[in-house]
């Protein structure tokens, strides 16, 4: 296995206390109680999801080629660089009081912020890893997840986003042009509000079409959200239909996210991660499985070789199965190493899949674009 992974290594940044970040229990990810339940659930976004993703790296066939690395706490003036101060201050006070529910299903509890804090300059960590040159790969695996935190509110389980920090530093340092690419099964809305109006970032997502859920997510994901000023054409959604699955995943990226891409020509790609677009889990419907997952790796190396010196940030977000989410986590980063072969079989999947509606989107969406997005026009 030695072999396998010579040359092929990834820093992992990591910190146990992310996992006093306390989410409760209740009927989903309500926190209510109805009265008449026997067993209330834990809150999807719970500690064991992440405890499963550290153990298959550091016991499962992949861990050879694993560098782990310490992770760290943000200081409240790195937040600054995304976030805005008075919602900084909101999350302190919230804290100090005891916490509360800052949105829907979002709870920040006594620890949560310690945790938050964690995440997000375990996140800056990992980035400054690759900056500093001390790897091309880095792993940030962090929560609470980040993707939907919006510089001025909290959203979908999301206080800081990690991403979004991380993105600006890079840019902070000198890169000219990064690419987000978002395969979390919910759109990536915080990141792509930080960066709406520049045409320094291309924030990509492909998400499940589930539009907007309240004041917490106003966007809806929608191909027309195309950004502003500056920044429009810069925002590329890709709404995806329920079902996807591998096939209509791997279509999407070759036919949209790569040519789009070739023509930005970022110097930095961040790859943002959520194992909720998978066949089992509980908060998604859109059936990829580990090949699939796999397979969008194997793409994003071979777009970081073309563009970024193959330097790539992944930051983990969603994904609430509590085995099947480890399992395709370990594909996602056997792709992302361009590993040869799978080193691990899959155990559950054979959902079957239907990708002609997706085929049928996609082709959509890319006449769109290349009608509507400037510098993709002609392409």
């Amino acid at each position: 296995m030695a072999a396998v992974c010579s040359n092929k290594m990834i820093g992992v940044f990591w910190h146990e206390g992310m996992l006093n970040h306390e989410t409760g229990k209740g009927v989903f990810d309500s926190g209510i109680d109805p009265g008449f339940l026997d067993v209330l659930e834990k809150h999807p976004e719970n500690s064991d999801r992440i405890k499963n993703m550290v153990s298959i790296l550091l016991k499962g066939p992949i861990s050879p080629c694993i560098s782990w690395q310490a992770g760290r706490p943000a200081q409240v003036t790195e937040l600054l660089s995304f976030h805005a101060p008075e919602y900084i201050d909101e999350l302190i006070e919230a804290d100090k009081q005891g916490g509360k529910m800052i949105c829907a299903g979002t709870f920040l509890n006594p620890g949560s912020w310690d945790a938050a804090l964690l995440a997000a300059g375990t996140t800056l960590s990992a980035m400054k890893h690759i900056l500093d040159g001390h790897g091309k790969l880095a792993y940030a695996l962090v929560r609470p997840p980040g993707h939907h935190a919006q510089p001025k509110q909290a959203d979908g389980y999301c206080f800081l986003n990690n991403a979004g920090l991380a993105v600006q530093l890079a840019l902070d340092s000198g890169c000219k042009k990064v690419t987000v690419i978002d395969i979390d099964v919910h759109y990536g809305n915080g990141t792509a509000e930080g960066f709406y109006r520049t045409d320094k970032v291309l924030t990509v997502s492909l998400h499940m079409n589930h539009g907007s859920w309240g004041p917490s997510h106003p966007q809806n994901g929608s191909v027309g959200e195309l950004g502003e000023g500056e920044g429009y054409g810069y925002n590329l959604n890709i709404p995806l239909p329920n079902g996807t699955g591998d096939k209509g995943y791997g279509y999407a990226m070759k036919e949209l996210v790569v040519p789009a891409i070739h023509k930005f020509e970022p110097d930095m790609i961040v790859l943002v991660v959520g194992q909720d677009s998978s066949a089992f889990d509980p908060n998604g419907r859109q059936c990829l499985t580990m090949d699939g997952y796999r397979e969008i790796g194997r793409i994003v190396h071979s777009l970081a070789n073309k563009h970024s010196g193959g330097q790539i940030l992944i930051v983990q977000e969603g994904g609430y199965h509590i085995t099947y989410s480890a399992y395709c986590l370990h594909a996602i980063l056997e792709g992302v190493l361009d590993l040869p072969q799978p080193l691990l079989c899959d155990p559950i999947a054979y959902y079957p899949e239907d990708e002609a509606f997706a085929v049928e989107l996609v082709e959509a969406t890319r006449k769109y674009h290349k009608e509507t997005v400037p510098f993709l026009k002609g392409t």
